[in-house]
């Protein structure tokens, strides 16, 4: 039986914000950690920041081929993965509303918050079969949950909500596999995408992905979450 110092875990967009939360989080559990930039200097720097085993590697959630190329490298590193944090991701919507936003905007948000943790899950699926206790994180959002959709809000929020669609198919695939995954909404947190005013620190908004990440209830899957505790999509 493997030791917590010997589990890994991936955190994309782990370079800044609630990413780079997680990631120390995880680090303080003794966890080795994988972060992720599209920029490798980026991740390299965050990579000095952090104290612990941290592998610092490019990719890009909305390329393909950066996403493979990932897998490659990381192959050559380790030979499994325990920990996927989907957290990359991109709030693009100024001056727009949902009658007045472009196909071109909606593809960007979509590609980045909806069609990446799905590529992202297929690419590193070998490597978290390869796992006793895999589990997988979608950072989703308030905006994607039903109740809480805003017009002024459009490709964030559509994205959002299809990520959290897309947690629950997720859950049924990999269930036969014994990989958990879940969705969090980290709350309004200051980050360069939360903002100054925002009422809650990166450590809050990463409490809940850390805490599915290690020591949740594994019995809790295709959830969508708040502080630890399930919520409505």
């Amino acid at each position: 039986m493997k030791s917590i110092q010997d589990k890994r875990a991936l955190v994309t967009g782990g370079n800044r914000g609630i990413g780079f939360a997680i990631a120390q989080g995880l680090l303080a559990k003794d966890y080795e950690v994988i972060i992720t930039s599209r920029s490798l200097e980026n991740a390299k720097l965050a990579a000095e920041k952090l104290q612990g085993k941290v592998i610092a590697i490019e990719l890009d959630v909305t390329d393909d081929r950066s996403i493979n190329q990932a897998v490659k490298t990381l192959h050559h590193k380790i030979d499994r993965l325990d920990i996927l944090i989907n957290n990359a991701g991109v709030y693009p919507d100024k001056d727009v509303n949902i009658l007045t936003i472009d196909r071109e905007l909606l593809d960007f948000a979509m590609n980045a918050n909806t069609f990446g943790p799905i590529r992202m899950v297929q690419a590193f699926l070998p490597l978290l079969e390869k796992s006793s206790d895999a589990r997988v994180v979608n950072v989703s959002s308030g905006y994607g949950a039903l109740a809480d959709l805003s017009d002024d809000v459009p490709s964030y929020c559509l994205s959002k909500l299809a990520l959290n669609g897309a947690t629950i198919m997720l859950a049924q695939a990999l269930h036969s596999k014994g990989i958990v995954i879940n969705s969090i909404c980290p709350g309004w947190v200051k980050t360069d995408m939360g903002g100054s005013s925002a009422p809650r620190s990166p450590e809050q908004g990463a409490d809940t992905a850390i805490w599915l990440a290690t020591d949740a209830p594994r019995n809790i899957s295709g959830k969508f979450l708040r502080d630890r505790k399930v919520i409505s999509f």
